[in-house]
């Protein structure tokens, strides 16, 4: 079955406007939703009573944010890049903790003693490993950079676990088996990692719009893909292939279940300007589909 095959009508509720590339939401414990917001440097939130306001300026470019154990929000900082835009105060590429007394804390920089390309989204394991992807400044016509599936241990360590040549890891997430799934954006596949260190195709989206970005996992082990190019995003099997797609927004980003509800960021147009861009929505898509239980995890 192709995307469009599967394709159904759901209609999004915009929870906030105006915001400047979300990706990466997180829910708190009281409702809120907090998100990054690369162009502004900063990590925005909206409440449940639709106030929107800045969470913390985390400086350079925040990609994606995670809810942890302790309370704090871990944020995949990529040093300030988004495309051609570069960000007024660049950082180094890192993995910050942002406390919710607004304390910011750079925890982890580097890799098997290499330093980081551009973190770009991450995901708690069940044993408390903290996964993200680090990719290059991947352009697949005259920069074909590796990337990366990097995983850091409960007390900080940080190692290599996958080197990926001439590939864009972008959206992770992990089973409840402790599998790790990532999407590539430029060969649009979506990978599964076993414990064993075996991988699976599960998809490769149809269609050159299909350009994966962001993930979240349904209770049933469903994946929700974010696809930038195609408006919406591409639902796959958890035995693999594409069995659905919903419409929504213009470019979704990333997506989060919070109940039977999506949370999809929506970045408004795509990242081909050096001009700080603000036409990005946060959305609330009522798919009447649990989510996997969350699991959250912590770095001493």
């Amino acid at each position: 079955m192709s995307a469009f095959e599967g394709s159904m009508s759901v209609t999004g509720i915009q929870l906030a406007t105006g915001l400047a590339w979300p990706e990466g939401p997180s829910v708190l414990a009281d409702g809120r939703v907090v998100f990054v917001e690369t162009y502004r440097s900063q990590l925005g939130v909206w409440a449940p009573d639709g106030t929107y306001g800045r969470y913390a300026d985390t400086g350079g470019g925040p990609n994606a944010t995670l809810l942890g154990a302790d309370g704090a929000l871990y944020v995949t900082q990529n040093g300030g890049i988004v495309g051609p835009w570069r960000a007024s105060r660049m950082l180094r590429p890192s993995i910050q903790r942002v406390w919710p007394d607004g304390r910011i804390e750079e925890v982890v920089t580097e890799a098997d003693g290499e330093g980081f390309n551009a973190p770009n989204d991450l995901a708690w394991a069940p044993d408390g490993t903290l996964w993200f992807t680090d990719p290059g400044r991947y352009d697949p016509d005259a920069r074909p950079d590796p990337g990366f599936i990097r995983a850091v241990e409960p007390d900080g360590r940080c190692h290599v676990v996958e080197r990926l040549d001439a590939v864009y890891p972008n959206g992770i997430a992990v089973e409840a088996d402790g599998s790790v799934v990532w999407v590539e954006s430029y060969t649009r596949a979506v990978i599964r990692r076993h414990a064993d260190g075996r991988k699976e195709l599960l998809a490769t989206l149809e269609g050159a719009e299909h350009v994966p970005d962001g993930l979240a996992i349904a209770a049933n082990g469903d994946l929700y893909v974010t696809s930038t190019g195609s408006r919406g995003i591409d639902i796959v099997s958890s035995t693999g292939g594409v069995i659905g797609f919903l419409a929504v927004g213009l470019v979704p980003t990333n997506c989060l279940f919070d109940g039977t509800d999506l949370l999809v960021t929506d970045g408004g147009a795509q990242g081909t300007s050096d001009e700080l861009h603000a036409g990005g929505v946060l959305w609330r898509l009522p798919v009447g589909v649990p989510g996997m239980a969350p699991v959250l995890g912590a770095l001493r």
